[in-house]
């Protein structure tokens, strides 16, 4: 099972290892035959992935995971491969179903060996099965040692339920991290191989229910859900024949100051490829003549600073909107600042869009509102949170926890495993890639979100759809190359994504 066909649910490590116990006395098995399960699994991802492999290195921790690293060993042996172990520790020291397992490799002739400085070129394969789901501090220097080694050579290594030194709770690094080919991941999805750093380490993520996930599902509730195209697809339903533009919503997206007019350019086309009836842009004078000529299907108008005439013009195309979608190209001068300063008005019966340097404003003047969705990417959570980007981006889930009871709504945090969170529950996205690291990609990202509020999604339905549409649009879009996408490559995308069956 690829990445594609994963699971809908993640847990947290705890959940798992509390909830493969109740599922297995549940079911009547005893806890090491989900080792040998496991160990199974693994083996079998061996033999499809690295079918040619004739000598394999199996590199075991102190705990349970490096008994599935000893019956990977033992099958490895008994079909006929050269197998080395390396047991980090000493093996005596094992205990319950590690124990069983190594006196099971023991038992076929196996042997125990410590860990070298270097790999053996004849090594095909190499198993990692040292660290656990359990690890929380920093990596131990032995271990670390045996890791850098692990990621020293170019043979490719399948990792058992995780990569050695990646957090199963945030997909932090806690020191020297494998860098696996594979890993097969067990029972259920770990919510941090999912995000944080996860993607660089964990290469193509591989699931075994090993025959107790969904009792366990039933036993455990998900502290996480994976964004998945079929929810999306119930969201967006087959529109009306007799459907008219009055239907489908009114949305006004302010932005663009001097010198940044594509950002709302770009915000206010996604908003009418998502679908909605009508698309109003206020921005800045020198930028109405390029919207109108490039898309003259957006009602755009100027709003200058100081002008009474433009603040009541400002303030009768708020009042007319249904969706506001403040903040790209919105820059933090005083034109930027003022135009800010006109959200205030926004109703609780319109829900608003806060992207880009409405959010950096935000951060200067907090405020607590339930009718918005914030759409912060690392740098602009740190500065709503008055943290670091590298103290974000060790518990993602907490980063976007906090700014939601802060500041209220939805939130949306970009980046490698987008986080949705709406004060209830954990959404990820595993769609994306690379190439959406250029500019313009979230300006279509917050005009996306505007438009399917346009059309009746709720705060959080929105944010989900929208980080799905974009990031999908942007994986099509990068069929012949990550390099040089640009965001406005994923026009014709969304509007095949959005009309999803």
């Amino acid at each position: 099972m690829t990445e594609t066909s994963l699971p809908s649910s993640a847990f947290r490590a705890r959940q798992v290892r509390e909830g493969e116990k109740q599922a297995a006395q549940k079911l009547g098995w005893p806890m090491y035959q989900l080792m040998e399960n496991a160990g199974l699994a693994v083996f079998e991802c061996l033999q499809y992935c690295h079918s040619t492999a004739k000598h394999v290195l199996v590199c075991c921790g102190g705990g349970n995971n490096g008994g599935d690293g000893y019956v990977v060993a033992r099958l490895a042996r008994e079909r006929g491969l050269t197998v080395t172990l390396w047991q980090l520790g000493e093996a005596s020291r094992l205990q319950g179903e590690a124990a069983l397992a190594r006196d099971a490799w023991l038992a076929c002739g196996g042997k125990i060996d410590t860990p070298k400085a270097h790999i053996d070129a004849a090594v095909d394969v190499i198993v990692d099965a040292i660290l656990g789901t359990g690890l929380s501090g920093a990596v131990r220097d032995n271990a670390a040692a045996l890791i850098k080694a692990l990621n020293a050579t170019a043979k490719p290594v399948i990792s058992v339920d995780i990569p050695s030194g990646l957090c199963a709770d945030t997909g932090q690094i806690l020191g020297e991290t494998v860098k696996a080919w594979q890993t097969v991941t067990f029972i259920c999805m770990k919510r941090g191989l999912l995000t944080g750093q996860a993607a660089l380490y964990r290469g193509e993520l591989i699931f075994a229910g090993l025959g107790v996930a969904e009792v366990l599902e039933q036993l455990q509730p998900a502290s996480t859900r994976v964004i998945q195209q079929d929810d999306i697809a119930a969201m967006l339903p087959p529109r009306s024949r007799t459907a008219h533009k009055g239907s489908y919503g009114r949305v006004l997206c302010l932005g663009g100051d001097q010198g940044m007019g594509g950002a709302i350019r770009l915000a206010s086309e996604a908003c009418a490829r998502a679908g909605a009836g009508l698309t109003a842009a206020v921005t800045h004078t020198d930028n109405v003549l390029a919207i109108v000529a490039a898309r003259p299907e957006i009602m755009a108008q100027s709003w200058q600073l100081g002008l009474d005439r433009a603040n009541q013009q400002l303030s009768s195309r708020i009042d007319w909107a249904d969706v506001v979608v403040l903040g790209p190209g919105l820059g933090q001068r005083a034109w930027g600042k003022a135009l800010y300063a006109s959200h205030s008005v926004v109703r609780q019966d319109q829900s608003l869009v806060l992207d880009a340097d409405g959010l950096n404003l935000l951060a200067q003047a907090p405020d607590y509102k339930e009718n918005r969705i914030l759409t912060p990417h690392p740098g602009e959570a740190a500065r709503l949170l008055n943290l670091t980007v590298a103290e974000v981006e060790a518990d993602r889930f907490a980063a976007a926890e906090q700014i939601q009871q802060r500041y209220g709504g939805v939130v949306v945090l970009k980046g490698a495993g987008t986080v949705v969170y709406d004060g209830r529950q954990h959404y990820v996205c595993l769609a994306g890639n690379p190439g959406m690291a250029t500019g313009g990609m979230g300006d279509v990202l917050a005009g996306l979100i505007g438009g399917l509020l346009a059309q009746g999604l709720t705060l959080s339905q929105a944010g989900r759809a929208g980080v799905w549409i974009h990031s999908r649009a942007a994986d099509l879009a990068a069929e012949s190359g990550e390099r040089g996408l640009l965001a406005g490559d994923l026009f014709a995308y969304i509007r095949q994504l959005i009309n999803l069956r």
